[in-house]
């Protein structure tokens, strides 16, 4: 599985602050799947047509069928990411973006302000994430009780399944960090 990240950041991107997207990103995944990863990393400021770009990069000539984005999704001036991703989708999903809404209102009331997307260019999926490390894994894995039983699932759980549908390869989870819903005639045996 290849699989893009992109961190979008002004004063990362120029090595005024330590990146922690990317970082957080690739340990995330790299607990939640089974399947070997390779990663395309991308550290880039928040210029809409540098960002439209890249996506298109990662996919089109990187081959990546996952590409997951933080930051640049608030409501500031410079803050452009979801256009970005907007402008290169074949399909809008929205209901990514919906329910990364509903974790971080558990939060912060603030969340209402995030604009996360999520689409599918040609067979690969693209999410924006939020920027905080700890937001980040708070949206793909979802909230669990003191004792691990899910409260609200994350959007993760539907990413394999996605990945599915556009032609993708089989993503397999390890369950404790995130399990993926699958119908009954969409799974396969554990290897």
């Amino acid at each position: 599985m290849k699989i893009g990240i992109v961190s979008v950041s002004d004063r990362a991107s120029t090595g005024v602050y330590e990146d922690k997207g990317l970082p957080a990103l690739q340990d995330w995944l790299t607990r939640a799947l089974h399947n070997p990863i390779t990663f395309e990393p991308r550290l880039i400021p928040d210029e809409q047509e540098r960002i439209s770009a890249t996506l298109v990069e990662l996919v089109d000539q990187a081959g990546c069928q996952l590409v997951l984005t933080t930051g640049g999704t608030g409501p500031a001036l410079r803050d452009v990411t979801p256009e970005a991703t907007l402008a290169v989708a074949h399909k809008e999903i929205p209901g990514f973006g919906e329910q990364m809404r509903q974790i971080s209102l558990k939060f912060v009331p603030t969340a209402i302000l995030s604009r996360q997307v999520a689409v599918i260019r040609g067979g690969s999926l693209i999410i924006n994430l939020p920027g905080q490390p700890k937001a980040i894994a708070e949206t793909l894995e979802g909230l669990k009780d003191a004792e691990g039983a899910q409260l609200v699932p994350g959007i993760f759980a539907a990413v394999p399944y996605c990945i599915d549908l556009i032609g993708g390869p089989y993503l397999e989870t390890r369950d404790a960090v995130c399990k993926a819903f699958r119908p009954k005639n969409a799974q396969r045996p554990a290897r």
